[in-house]
């Protein structure tokens, strides 16, 4: 068993869950939110996914990567506090540059002495968290510093995140979608149910007409993806609730469970910088193949 001590730091883009969090000290490193009046705020620092909401009506922001002083002070602060090295679970590189600064940070890191492993999930949101909260099993377990790496990258392939919106008009501003998808899904109540393939970048899975049916589609997508694993951890994200959590996780049980084991059903919400690009309405699920 490894007597490394290892710190797990992520960004905000993964939406990990608080609770879990607090309980296992991983430090999380905000994504910046940015208005036109140059103000700019650090995601779930010193502005909130509620505070966030309540904006849109007069500007929906901007976002920006965390600084690489920021970064760097979150590794300092680590070593500080007697952990021997880090490793940084980072959302998708190919939807943010957070991927690519830690990188360049840690090789600083590395060269004062403290080594540093980068993990690209090539996702986001809680499907990123999913990785999160393996790194800090396999650390809770012995795994070490230099076999981490390889086995969250693995980790990261076997899983996989789906989600829909009610309002397409967040993801066409952030150029997500073009002008035609756009014009298609709110003439015809086209709903996409978005993936994230091999890149990490967002690609539509399939499309239903209406939100109902949207949601069908995430669990039958969902059942797919486990069909390949013996157990899965599943988790389900959402900002307007209504009732979603609980629609979801029944019929996930239910339809997952008839050709996997579950292990558990995670619920999260959704950070303040990913709600700049989707919007209030997302619902999400996320599958990981143990």
């Amino acid at each position: 068993m490894s007597e490394q001590r290892i710190a797990v730091i992520t960004d905000t883009g993964t939406d990990t869950p608080e609770a879990f969090v607090a309980a296992h000290d991983v430090r999380v490193v905000p994504l910046r939110i940015n208005y036109s009046d140059g103000s700019t705020f650090e995601s779930g620092v010193d502005i909130t996914p509620e505070q966030l909401v309540g904006r849109f009506a007069e500007e929906v922001p901007s976002t920006s990567l965390p600084s690489p002083l920021r970064i760097q002070e979150t590794f300092e602060g680590a070593r500080r506090d007697g952990y021997d090295g880090a490793v940084f679970v980072a959302i998708s590189s190919g939807l943010s540059a957070t991927y690519e600064t830690v990188s360049m940070v840690a090789r600083q890191m590395e060269a004062d002495g403290f080594p540093v492993v980068v993990v690209d999930t090539k996702s986001i949101g809680v499907a990123a968290g999913l990785v999160v909260m393996e790194a800090v099993r396999q650390i809770e377990a012995g795994m070490p510093l230099s076999s981490l790496g390889s086995v969250l990258e693995g980790v990261a392939r076997r899983t996989r995140v789906f989600f829909s919106v009610q309002s397409l008009d967040f993801l066409h501003k952030g150029g997500r979608i073009g002008d035609a998808e756009y014009r298609l899904g709110s003439v015809l109540r086209i709903k996409p149910v978005f993936t994230c393939d091999e890149a990490g970048k967002y690609v539509v899975a399939k499309k239903a007409r209406g939100w109902k049916r949207a949601l069908d589609e995430e669990v039958r997508l969902a059942v797919e993806a486990a069909r390949a694993h013996d157990r899965v951890r599943l988790a389900i994200c959402s900002y307007e609730d209504e009732g979603i959590f609980e629609r979801l996780e029944e019929q996930l049980r239910r339809e997952v469970g008839a050709v996997s084991e579950v292990v558990e059903v995670l619920r999260s919400g959704i950070s303040a910088d990913l709600l700049v690009h989707t919007g209030p309405s997302l619902a999400g699920v996320a599958v990981m193949g143990c």
